[in-house]
Parts: structure tokens; C-alpha cells; sequence
């Protein structure tokens, strides 16, 4: 009998707080540096994140930082919890890493850990992870998402060559969360105020003339209205699901380790709804 492959180790990489950067009142940025990330790379996917890993509180873990040593010697409660964050920018020269953080105030876990952070502090994390970039060949591209989705969106659009055909939609609570980007393309800011999320993203695409030709559609964020654009553009639209990267990045009611251990049976069960004869 042939021998399985052995199982590949995941080993993490550590990084430095730099300094941090309060961009608008509900999203930080933190910069990471340091030796740790000698063997870190990005910039093949405009999508590409990390998993950070918060350990328990209370509990000191061996070093170097293993996370199978971890889960091999340390009971379940103890095991660091992972929260996933988009790659904002990577400068492979100067060994920086930039993450941007949705903050809530205390609520959550990597949000008030970001606003707490202070230069020198050491944080772990796997990856890059990544799928997405934007098609060159593409003849327009659509853009969708709320603020979990401003940072994969924004390095999307600045990746692409100046006078590109795009139309890019992101959902924020108000004017105070609007961000610069570096890109010739207009971004179309819909502010949700009382609105549950998403209901303005859902209206905007529903109500867009679509330019002629192919579109490479980009459209995250919470589950519950990526699901229903994924229903307008793949069902109503007819875009063929390998010109769409669609998928919710968390849902409401959901902290990340619920959604993560649901989204895989959340997502099949939404493609087999939508893929069912008319």
C-alpha cells in the first residue's frame, strides 16, 4: 500500500508592531516589520490575508511559536484563536506589513487588540492565503463590498492600469469612513446610516447598467447580501461563476469561528439554491 504524504507543517511568521495609524473613527491601520518576516511574501493576489493568532489569556506558549507543538501539547480552551485580515499593502524591501482593522470600540478581539497595540509589541500569523486578481483581459470590472471588503478593494483598484472600466461600490456607515485610494477609478460610497448592511449594495448593483462586454466581478462582505448579489449576478445576470470572486467575509450574529466552522455547508447550500433549473 502506498504511504500517505506526510502532512505539511504550518509554520507561522512573527512580526513587530511599527506603528499604528487611526484612519477613520472605525478603522486602524497597523504596520508590521522586523526580521520575523524574512520569509514572508505577497503580491500575486490583490486579496491575499493573514490569520492572526491571539493566544488565550493568561497562558504563556514555547518559544520559538509553533502552533502544532500548541495543539499537540496544550488542552482546546488554550489554543490561539485566528481573526483574518486582508493584506493591505506589502513592501518586500523594507519588510513591512500593512493591516487594516474594522473597530467597534471593545467589541470583538483583533479590533481592540489593533487600537491597543504599541510599536514593538511581537504578533503571530499564518499565510498569505489569496485566490484573486483582477482579469487584465477582463472588459470591465465590478467592485462590491462593506468596510471587511475596503482593503482587498482598494489594492484592487490601485493594481489596475489608469482609465480601466470599472464600477465600484463600497458600503460605509457614513461620510466620516470614506478613504483615499490611489487609483483614477471612482468609487461610489454609499452610506448605510440605519439601513441594515448591505442594503444599499444590493440596490446599487440591481440598479447599475452593466457596460457591454465580459465583467470580472469582486463581491465580499457580510454573508447575508453577498448571497443575494450572488443570485443577481450569477442568476439573473448570467455571469459564469469563474468571473466572480463572491464570498461572505463574516455574518451578522456571528463572531469569526462560528462563521468559519458554517461558511463551507452556508456557501454549498447556497450554490445548490442557485444553481437549480429555473
Amino acid at each position: 500500500m502506498a504511504e500517505r504524504p506526510a502532512r505539511r507543517t504550518r509554520k507561522p511568521h512573527s512580526a513587530t508592531v511599527v506603528r499604528t495609524e487611526r484612519l477613520t473613527p472605525h478603522m486602524q491601520r497597523v504596520v508590521l516589520g522586523g526580521e520575523g518576516l524574512a520569509d514572508f511574501t505577497a503580491g500575486t493576489c490583490t486579496d491575499h490575508y493573514v490569520k492572526l493568532l491571539f493566544g488565550a489569556e493568561g497562558v504563556t506558549y514555547p518559544e520559538p511559536f509553533d502552533v502544532e507543538r500548541i495543539r499537540a501539547e496544550f488542552p482546546r480552551e488554550h489554543w490561539p484563536v485566528t481573526r483574518t485580515y486582508t493584506v493591505r499593502a506589502w513592501d518586500p524591501e523594507a519588510r513591512r506589513l500593512t493591516l487594516d482593522f474594522v473597530v467597534h470600540g471593545d467589541e470583538g478581539l483583533a479590533g481592540p487588540w489593533a487600537l491597543r497595540a504599541e510599536p514593538g509589541e511581537v504578533v503571530h500569523f499564518m499565510g498569505p492565503g489569496g485566490a484573486y486578481a483582477p482579469d487584465t483581459e477582463a472588459d470591465w470590472h465590478l467592485f462590491a463590498g462593506d468596510e471587511s471588503a475596503l482593503p482587498a478593494i482598494a489594492v484592487a483598484l490601485e493594481s489596475l492600469p489608469d482609465g480601466a472600466e470599472v464600477r465600484a461600490f463600497v458600503e460605509v456607515s457614513g461620510p466620516e469612513e470614506e478613504q483615499k485610494i490611489d487609483s483614477d477609478a471612482e468609487v461610489v460610497w454609499l452610506h448605510r446610516g440605519d439601513r441594515p448592511v448591505g442594503r444599499a449594495l444590493v440596490e446599487a448593483v440591481r440598479d447599475l447598467e452593466f457596460p457591454e462586454g465580459r465583467v470580472h466581478a469582486f463581491v465580499h462582505g457580510e454573508a447575508g447580501f453577498v448571497k443575494e448579489l450572488r443570485s443577481l449576478l450569477r442568476v439573473e445576470r448570467q455571469i459564469p461563476r469563474e468571473d466572480l470572486s463572491i464570498s461572505g467575509y463574516w455574518r451578522l450574529g456571528h463572531n469569526e469561528d462560528g462563521w468559519q466552522a458554517s461558511k463551507r455547508e452556508w456557501n454549498a447550500q447556497v450554490e445548490a439554491e442557485q444553481e437549480k433549473p429555473s
